[in-house]
């Protein structure tokens, strides 16, 4: 007599159960330890033989196991993690500062968790902080260089290893900066030395570090020449405010030259020029600051001065780690821009 059976689990056409990530024990099994030493291993614990780091290390990578950053941290009582606290909008100094942090932080073996201030009120600052502290951020890149912020920092409501980003004031332990100083002397000097007097400044809006420090270091260097520096007018950084700004400064008595605090309101100035019929450099000369991608393609392309952003970045990281003990390289607190010469400057006619 023939007797159908009925197919067991296992031969019913399921598929088969899926195969999991190694895990600790495992290993732990693999290597011959116990999943303390594995432990011990993943945190970089200092007294271990070679010959079991290694023996671990070789488990690790056969059975692709990769530590668990959360569990890592409740061991270690460290999230791996960098707070950025940025300023709202698409500015390209805190932007393309933001960008290298990331990278220097990644580079290091951390994580960043960015906050963005949404106004410049305290509530906002402690809302933004608050986040970053319920994410166990290990330390703190301020990249917010309006004034406002900066007082702020003074009244903390939690203490954090902390990195600022603005010009370096000898009672600021924590500042890191572009010398904005230098870099606007260096403009003002360019155009000096070409022959111009006549020079105006398109300052950035007020309240931001860089704003204030630029126009302090153009009227260091007129100062220097014996020249009234007293041409200023402010804009908001953007091309439009440049242009607006460009056709009052040109309306009566223009200057021969112009120095710009960005590179998007030198932008703005070179189209109120051509709008007036005059030429840059031929008839009016225009020096910017940033340099931004685009500033080479600018018509005529635009003498500007160069902060470096990538090693500003990576100082930032480097001075955070410095406080939160992990060995780094020391670097100083200030990076020095440089004069990128163009087109857009030349002598008065």
């Amino acid at each position: 007599m023939t007797v159908n059976s009925e197919p067991t689990p296992s031969s019913a056409g399921q598929p088969p159960a899926r195969s999991r990530s190694a895990n600790i024990r495992d290993v732990a099994k693999a290597a011959g330890v116990s999943h303390q030493t594995v432990s011990r291993v993943i945190n970089g614990h200092p007294s271990l033989r070679e010959s079991t780091r290694q023996r671990v290390l070789d488990a690790m990578e056969a059975l692709q196991f990769r530590p668990n950053r959360a569990a890592r941290s409740l061991v270690t009582s460290r999230s791996g993690m960098i707070g950025v606290l940025v300023t709202n909008g698409t500015y390209f100094g805190p932007a393309s500062t933001r960008a290298a942090i990331e990278s220097a932080a990644s580079t290091a073996g951390y994580l960043v968790d960015t906050a963005t201030l949404t106004s410049l009120e305290e509530t906002a600052f402690k809302e933004a902080l608050g986040r970053l502290v319920d994410h166990a951020v290990e330390g703190l890149i301020v990249l917010a260089p309006q004034e406002a912020t900066l007082r702020q920092l003074v009244h903390l409501p939690v203490k954090l290893p902390m990195v600022t980003v603005h010009s370096t004031s000898a009672a600021d332990d924590h500042g890191l900066s572009v010398d904005q100083v230098a870099g606007a002397r260096l403009a003002t000097r360019h155009l000096l030395e070409l022959g111009h007097r006549s020079i105006a400044h398109v300052a950035g809006p007020d309240g931001w570090v860089e704003s204030k420090e630029r126009i302090r270091g153009f009227r260091t260097e007129m100062a220097n020449w014996g020249l009234d520096s007293s041409r200023i007018v402010t804009g908001d950084w953007t091309s439009d405010s440049g242009f607006r700004i460009g056709q009052e400064l040109l309306a009566a008595d223009p200057p021969t030259a112009v120095f710009s605090s960005n590179d998007q309101m030198a932008l703005g100035l070179t189209h109120a020029c051509g709008d007036r019929g005059l030429r840059v450099p031929e008839d009016i000369s225009i020096v910017g600051f940033d340099d931004v991608p685009d500033a080479r393609h600018f018509a005529p392309p635009l003498t500007t001065v160069r902060q470096d952003f990538d090693e500003l970045g990576r100082r930032c990281v480097a001075h955070l780690l410095t406080q939160l003990g992990v060995p780094v390289q020391s670097a100083p607190r200030t990076v020095v821009p440089e004069l990128i010469v163009r087109q857009s400057a030349a002598s008065p006619r």
